[in-house]
């Protein structure tokens, strides 16, 4: 088979085939043209490849430009057809899925359904999880305190614990979480006082853990560590303030102290579940 002269050409073409939107086969091939120095190429996409004539138009192209082609092609019928016709055409090509995919026939006893783009597939629970991400996004960091009596969790801690990648992570599970900063000159939304405390979690957090986050934060930043956000003394009335919140809600309060994120969501969703089972 012809082999393509990758580094040589100034702009080499390199075309992606797909009976569904081709993004996973996309994104292979640009996982492999990052490992060669020359960075011009110039990428096609051809999605929603349902019928022979479309590969043969596609395989004319691309011997016109001298370029490669990857596919992902689930039918056998049309991925077959397209491996002879480009060992006929000498055109170079990466077929994908089909050696994954004969491998697995191997493998399992059931038959592949042969539809494309079930992975993409857009059922409830992908439109929930989306829905969720935005009203993360949307009510992150006390920006409107509407999202408070909209969201399923709110997340209230002082600065640095970590309160929106939790709020991301949970709307993975899709849950819609809005996340509320507490200090001392801002009086909290007044919504936080009127819904049910149940949905209301505080985030606790030791004044000497938060003094070192801080203090690293001011150094990623190109700061001195000895400002006001990072002293002792500051830490202890944001701290203060953030106690009095809490019980004046009376919600539930998570220490994060020495918890990952990953550790605290999982204790959210627990408690989550427990409220869901009584």
């Amino acid at each position: 088979m012809k082999k393509v002269g990758m580094l040589s050409m100034q702009y080499p073409s390199v075309f992606v085939l797909s009976d569904s939107v081709g993004e996973t086969a996309e994104l292979v091939m640009k996982a492999g043209l990052s490992q060669f120095t020359n960075k011009n190429y110039k990428i096609k996409r051809i999605p929603y490849v349902d019928s022979k004539q479309v590969i043969d138009d596609t395989l004319e192209q691309i011997m016109d430009e001298d370029g490669l082609v990857g596919f992902t092609l689930v039918d056998p019928e049309l991925r077959n057809y397209m491996n002879e016709r480009a060992a006929e055409l000498e055109v170079e090509v990466v077929d994908i899925m089909g050696p994954m995919m004969n491998a697995m026939e191997r493998l399992f006893t059931d038959e592949p359904r042969l539809q494309p783009g079930l992975i993409y597939k857009l059922d409830q629970d992908y439109f929930k999880r989306i829905e969720a991400i935005e009203f993360a996004v949307r009510y992150d960091d006390g920006r409107d305190p509407r999202g408070i009596s909209r969201a399923d969790i709110v997340l209230i801690g002082v600065s640095r614990t970590s309160k929106t990648p939790l709020s991301q992570y949970l709307a993975h599970q899709r849950l819609k979480v809005a996340n509320v900063p507490v200090m001392p000159e801002v009086e909290p939304p007044e919504e936080l006082f009127h819904i049910d405390k149940s949905r209301c979690i505080g985030l606790k957090i030791s004044g000497e853990k938060l003094n070192q986050i801080r203090k690293e934060r001011l150094k990623a930043l190109g700061l001195g560590d000895q400002a006001t956000y990072a002293t002792m003394k500051r830490i202890e009335e944001e701290l203060k303030h953030f106690n009095e919140i809490v019980d004046r809600i009376g919600c539930e309060v998570i220490d994060v102290s020495n918890k990952a994120v990953e550790e605290t969501a999982n204790v959210i969703l627990h408690m989550c579940e427990t409220k869901m089972k009584k």
